[in-house]
């Protein structure tokens, strides 16, 4: 009886609008480290260009861009599959969106089907579990309400965890494969310039102007690579990393409640993932926990 007047409080019939709104992640912005730490590269870039006496319109060549861009798209292209490439390239604005993170909202929605566990049993999350819009733990919640093994559970939606890991791992390398490409690209596209260039050797002036215009697309593909398609992968494997941690806290809570655990063990073992989704690094071993 006195378990019951202590939960009490916390019989809301939340749980049904909790999982229309706290399920989903928190809104959040542009992510102005992209934006800012591209314009600061480039702007950079032709700062010292003029500072050195020189113009924007020096690296200024299409035909250099055309080459380098095309050639490391074609590459790309022949090394991944095209489906793959294709969610790449959807994937691509993720880099200017910061997803936010309401790893805090997830950890209260779960205590409260936690709390309704304890008192009226886990199969009165039924209904609950029907009205959670997050496919994780909608999921991860009909598992347990099911009377399926906590290891069964585990299992299953590690499962999932793993081919979200592998899927934003293919698409992030995506980006490496352009960046491994457009710097090599880029020198074809010098030594075209220079091929050209011996058609003048008449001309001393030509020559000198038409080295200098041979080696813009050096220039492309080397900053292309550095500036914008090692950084995305780099940022896309952090999105993907981000998703992960948020389901891993998931399936920690929805184990605990198909355990019967207290809502405040349940909530001392949530919390550091508030604490990871804020630090960079690897995720926490999965599996290995209860």
């Amino acid at each position: 009886m006195a378990a019951n007047s202590v939960a009490r409080p916390q019989v809301v019939r939340a749980p049904a609008s909790a999982g229309s709104g706290a399920a989903k992640s928190a809104r959040g912005g542009i992510d102005l480290a992209t934006p800012l730490g591209l314009l600061l590269a480039v702007g950079g870039i032709l700062g010292g260009l003029m500072a050195e006496g020189g113009k924007a319109q020096d690296v200024a060549q299409i035909t250099a861009a055309i080459i380098v861009f095309c050639g490391t798209l074609g590459a790309v292209m022949v090394t991944t599959p095209l489906n793959i490439l294709l969610r790449a390239a959807r994937k691509l604005p993720q880099i200017f969106v910061n997803p936010g993170s309401n790893a805090a909202g997830l950890i209260e929605e779960i205590l409260e089907y936690a709390s309704k566990a304890r008192r009226e049993g886990i199969v009165s999350l039924e209904q609950d579990a029907g009205a959670v819009q997050d496919p994780f733990l909608q999921k991860a919640l009909n598992l347990a309400v099911d009377g399926t093994d906590t290891q069964q559970i585990r299992e299953i939606m590690d499962r999932e965890i793993e081919l979200l890991e592998r899927a934003g791992e293919a698409e992030a390398k995506v980006y490496e494969a352009a960046g491994g490409y457009a710097p090599t690209i880029g020198i074809i596209g010098a030594v075209l310039g220079l091929i050209q260039v011996m058609k003048n050797l008449a001309n001393i002036d030509e020559v000198g102007r038409g080295i200098a215009v041979a080696f813009v697309a050096t220039i492309y593909g080397v900053a292309s690579a550095n500036i914008l398609f090692l950084p995305a992968a780099n940022k896309l494997k952090a999105r993907v990393q981000h998703a992960i941690e948020a389901k891993e806290l998931i399936l920690e809570g929805v184990i605990g409640i198909a355990e019967g655990m207290h809502p405040k063990l349940i909530r001392s073992k949530l919390e550091a993932y508030i604490a990871a989704a804020a630090s960079p690094g690897k995720s926490k071993k999965r599996g290995g926990e209860d």
